[in-house]
């Protein structure tokens, strides 16, 4: 399994979760928003994952994550924010999001829905 790409402005929550998907035996790329985001995702052909914060300066994750569908760089993507409005949630599946997870989450519940995103993903002939 390849990386994967957290994308949050916050280093306070990258090292959190950094740490949990480190635990779990998974490597992890950062970045502080959309645009170094895209740069990684760009230069990294084998992430397995990328998770997005929606707000972030520069970039937030919901363009960010329209600019990858409209360049086809599609690995599955994962929304890890505080937001929880249901615009946003249909504007990112719309995208292509697989999932959305509302801050602060439990590391468990974190690497079972990485788990089913990149099973999914797999499963699904990506």
């Amino acid at each position: 399994m390849g990386p994967i790409l957290v994308v949050d402005d916050s280093e306070t929550v990258r090292q959190h979760v950094r740490e949990c998907l480190e635990h779990a035996g998974f490597a992890v790329i950062e970045a502080s928003d959309g645009v170094e985001g895209l740069e990684v995702v760009e230069s990294t052909p084998d992430l397995s994952l990328v998770m997005l914060d929606v707000n972030m300066p520069r970039m937030g994750g919901l363009d960010m994550l329209e600019r990858m569908q409209q360049q086809n760089r599609t690995p599955p993507v994962l929304v890890l924010t505080s937001e929880a409005q249901p615009a946003l949630i249909e504007r990112a599946k719309a995208a292509g999001a697989k999932g959305w997870l509302v801050k602060p989450v439990k590391p468990d519940l974190l690497v079972a829905a990485i788990g089913k995103v990149t099973k999914s993903a797999v499963g699904g002939g990506k």
